[in-house]
């Protein structure tokens, strides 16, 4: 038995770095730096995520930046289940890309809040999952413009879906995808802290608007 943990607990702990490293490429900081915008660590709430870059005016690049974090996550994710062909492994990578993202090594492990990346990791886990979970932030936000919230209910809300016996979206999911699901969710509303609070006080910002 121990020659058989001993290989494994080594290729989980690679595949933990790896997705580790792929999650913590900035692509915000990057992105914006090149096209002349700025840090956009000094810009409105100083996170690296596309909803900050967002208040540069540059739509482009929130664009960009978006589907990059998002494509870390999933990229992180599907290789590892490629190469190793189950759940455990990809999910191990996809929730060290997570990590990496929220706290990457280059940035002094002060990185975003990893919603887009989520939502990466989920579309590649299990796509009908991560689409019904998109739709749940697109409703959210449609009603009430307000971007933290939206992440805040269908951070939550995903795990539980998952679990779901739903045939017609393939539910319920593989349980290291639940667990996942799970662990980012817990990150994400402990990085929205502050969010919460205004939230709370009625003072968040909405969709587009401009902060000091």
């Amino acid at each position: 038995m121990q020659d058989l943990v001993a290989p494994a607990m080594t290729t989980l702990g690679l595949t933990a770095v790896g997705g580790y490293l792929l999650g913590s490429v900035p692509f915000g900081v990057i992105l914006t730096r090149a096209a002349g915008a700025g840090d956009v660590r000094n810009i409105g709430s100083g996170n690296i995520g596309a909803t900050n870059v967002l208040r540069t005016g540059r739509k482009d690049l929130a664009l960009a930046t978006l589907l990059l974090d998002a494509g870390k996550g999933a990229a992180a994710l599907l290789i590892a289940r490629w190469l190793f062909a189950n759940d455990l492994a990809a999910a191990v990578a996809g929730g060290a890309a997570f990590l990496g993202h929220l706290f990457p090594v280059w940035l002094g492990f002060k990185g975003g809040k990893g919603v887009a990346t989520f939502f990466g990791l989920m579309i590649a886990a299990w796509w009908p999952l991560g689409l019904v979970a998109a739709a749940i932030w697109l409703v959210t936000a449609a009603l009430f413009r307000i971007s933290s919230l939206s992440a805040l209910v269908a951070s939550a809300a995903t795990p539980i879906l998952s679990l779901l016996p739903i045939a017609a979206l393939g539910l319920p999911t593989a349980m290291p995808i639940t667990l996942l699901a799970a662990f980012a969710a817990v990150l994400i509303w402990a990085r929205h802290h502050q969010n919460i609070a205004r939230l709370l006080k009625g003072t968040e910002p909405r969709i587009g608007a401009k902060t000091a």
